[in-house]
């Protein structure tokens, strides 16, 4: 009970409210019309206010009947919450998933599979971070994530189990105002040499992970930055040259505010091809939710049609 209100009482009232009669609210409920008044004359009794005008035909809300609908419906809500949350936790299901996926992995991909899990434990909150480099096995070894998402070979370690997802591909690409890119219109081949004059923009690991180490560096000049957009962003304002995933950077090269470099050094055409992987701790089992995720990303990759890298 809610003092001397009921949740009962309150369903009673939403669902006459919203099915526009008595009978009609009771049908709905599968009660009887008689208890479904009786509710709600109870509750008005309750409240100290009529909610419905029943005068007419139809009964209408009031004023107040009105302004507490909204209020009813927030508590019965509320209420349906706190119910899944405890069926959940009867069967296991996780209060909360945290996940830290690589900033080369497409974000629409991880949006379409969090949508598939919800429809299954729409109640379980998702704690969602981007990550460069070591970031996403860091956090997952240390504990403060359940699940990464990881492109590349880089950083295996014995506490975590790799899935391999799919392959994504990575380009060289330039501002079409940038001098480099009359060589791509002229799709000469670009030496190591030739880059040497060149400001590369490069993205920095946020653990230590890597350090003492550079993945892709093959100008002399770098800048580094801290963040995929920031590094996407200097390279269309023409900064410099950098390697970017090819799903951020697609409508950039159709619309030709970047084009691509033949680089031999990261591979044909200019082009890399790394795995990715979903990662996690050897230790730690995990729940229905991040089940559900696993099994989500795993079905995305096998449907890949061999198109986005090697086999």
């Amino acid at each position: 009970m809610l003092g001397g209100m009921t949740l009962d009482q309150l369903r009673a009232f939403v669902a006459v409210a919203e099915a526009g009669s008595f009978r009609q609210g009771a049908a709905r409920l599968r009660r009887v019309q008689s208890a479904v008044s009786h509710a709600i004359a109870n509750l008005e009794g309750q409240l100290g206010v009529s909610l419905f005008d029943r005068s007419g035909h139809r009964p209408e809300l009031t004023t107040e009947g009105r302004t507490l609908l909204a209020d009813a419906r927030a508590v019965l809500l509320k209420t349906d919450a706190v119910r899944a949350r405890a069926q959940g936790l009867r069967a296991g299901v996780e209060i909360e998933l945290s996940i830290v996926v690589d900033t080369l992995y497409p974000a629409a991909t991880v949006a379409a599979v969090l949508a598939e899990v919800r429809q299954a434990f729409a109640q379980v909150a998702i704690r969602l971070a981007h990550s460069a480099l070591g970031g996403p096995p860091d956090a997952v070894a240390s504990g403060n994530a359940t699940l990464g998402i990881l492109v590349g070979d880089q950083f295996r370690g014995p506490r975590l189990v790799f899935e391999a997802l799919d392959w994504q591909a990575l380009v060289a690409v330039v501002a079409g105002t940038h001098p480099l890119a009359r060589h791509a219109d002229e799709r000469e081949r670009l030496r190591q040499s030739d880059l040497a004059d060149h400001l590369q923009i490069v993205q920095t690991d946020p653990t230590s992970l890597s350090s003492g180490r550079d993945f892709g560096v093959l100008s002399p000049g770098t800048w580094r930055v801290d963040s995929q957009p920031l590094k996407h962003d200097l390279i269309r304002a023409g900064l410099g040259w950098g390697i970017l995933p090819l799903w951020l950077v697609g409508d950039d090269l159709a619309a030709r505010r970047l084009v691509r470099l033949d680089v031999p050094a990261l591979g044909p055409q200019g082009q890399d091809f790394e795995q990715s992987y979903l990662v996690h701790r050897i230790d730690t089992p995990l729940g229905p939710v991040g089940n559900a995720l696993r099994a989500a990303l795993l079905r995305r990759a096998e449907r890949s049609d061999g198109r986005s890298g090697p086999r």
